[in-house]
C-alpha cells in the first residue's frame, strides 16, 4: 500500500495503546512515517514524551503523548477526553503483557482482574467508541495484538492466556460484522517477540545477564518484523500469526486433542520457563515458547 493511500485510509490520527516501547513504539513510528498523526498511550509520561519527540523529529507529524493506566476502570474516560477533538482512523491496542509469568494462585485476584480490565474490557470499549465513525466513513482500521498464549491452556499464564483468547475471538467476530463496511480488523497473534518486556522477564528468571543483555533470543521474532506484518496484513484480517515458528507450532497443537495439547504445553513450559528450569535452559526453543507470545 502506498504511503499516501495509507494516510487517506487510516488517518488522520492513530491511537496506539502501549506506545512507550516494543511493538507499540515501533508501530507508532511506522504509521507516523506514513503520514498519520499519533496519540501515544502508556503509563509513563516521561517515556512517552521521549517517544513523541523522536517521532516528531523524524517524521514531522503531530504526536499527542497521553499517560493512562489502562488497567483502571476509568481508563476509557481518559481516552475519550484525550481524543475527543480528533478524527481517529486507526487504533492499535498493544498493551497488556504479563510481567509476572507465575502461578495463578500465587497472585492476588485483583492482579488478575486488572489484567482482564486492561486486555479485555478497555480494548472492547475502545473498539465500541472508535469503530462507529470509521464505519460511517467507510474506512479505518483496528489492530488488537494477541498472543499464541490464547490458543491453548498452559501454566503460568492462566489469566493472560484467557484474555488473549478473548481478544482473538473478539477481533475475528468484530471483523465479521464491520469489514463489509470498509473497516479493517486484525488480531495480530504474537509468538516469542524480542521486546524489552520479554528481556526483563528473562533477566529476572536468570536466563539473561540483565535486561540490557543483547544475547539473541533463539526463535524470537523481531519487533520490526512484527510491525511489518501488522501493516502488510491489516487489510487481510481477521487473524495473522507472526513468524514461521508460531504458525508451525499452532498447526502441530491443532493436530492433537486439546487435552493432549495442554499436556504438551505443561511439559515444554516447565522445561523452558517454569520455576524449576535452570538458567542454562535456552528460551524460545520449544513449541511452548513459540506459542506463548
Amino acid at each position: 500500500m502506498e504511503e499516501t493511500s495509507f494516510a487517506e485510509r487510516y488517518g488522520p490520527w492513530a491511537v496506539v495503546a502501549g506506545a512507550s516501547e516494543g511493538v507499540g513504539e515501533c508501530f507508532a513510528h511506522a504509521v507516523a512515517e506514513r503520514g498519520v498523526n499519533v496519540v501515544a498511550l502508556s503509563r509513563r509520561q516521561n517515556v512517552l514524551d521521549e517517544v513523541a519527540d523522536s517521532i516528531r523529529a523524524t517524521t514531522g507529524v503531530e504526536v499527542r503523548p497521553v499517560a493512562i493506566d489502562l488497567a483502571t476502570e476509568d481508563a476509557m474516560d481518559h481516552v475519550r477526553a484525550a481524543t475527543g477533538d480528533l478524527d481517529v482512523g486507526l487504533i492499535m491496542y498493544c498493551a497488556g503483557a504479563d510481567p509476572n509469568y507465575t502461578y495463578f494462585l500465587d497472585q492476588s485476584a485483583e492482579t488478575a482482574k486488572a489484567m482482564v480490565q486492561r486486555n479485555c474490557v478497555v480494548p472492547l470499549e475502545m473498539c465500541h467508541h472508535f469503530a462507529p465513525p470509521m464505519r460511517e466513513r467507510g474506512k479505518g482500521g483496528i489492530i488488537l495484538v494477541g498472543s499464541g498464549a490464547g490458543l491453548i491452556g498452559a501454566p503460568y499464564m492462566v489469566t493472560y492466556g484467557a484474555t488473549k483468547a478473548f481478544e482473538m475471538v473478539f477481533a475475528e467476530s468484530l471483523w465479521a460484522e464491520v469489514h463489509g463496511d470498509g473497516v479493517d480488523v486484525l488480531c495480530l497473534v504474537l509468538a516469542l517477540t524480542d521486546t524489552p518486556a520479554v528481556r526483563r522477564l528473562l533477566a529476572r528468571r536468570g536466563k539473561l545477564a540483565g535486561p540490557d543483555d543483547t544475547t539473541p533470543l533463539e526463535g524470537a521474532v523481531s519487533v520490526r518484523e512484527t510491525v511489518a506484518d501488522a501493516l502488510e496484513q491489516l487489510a487481510n484480517g481477521p487473524t495473522w500469526f507472526v513468524g514461521d515458528m508460531l504458525r508451525d507450532g499452532a498447526q502441530q497443537l491443532g493436530s492433537v486433542s486439546r487435552s493432549d495439547a495442554v499436556k504438551v504445553m505443561i511439559e515444554l513450559g516447565d522445561a523452558t520457563m517454569g520455576p524449576d528450569a535452570t538458567p542454562a535452559d535456552p528460551p524460545g526453543t520449544s513449541t511452548a515458547r513459540a506459542t506463548a507470545g
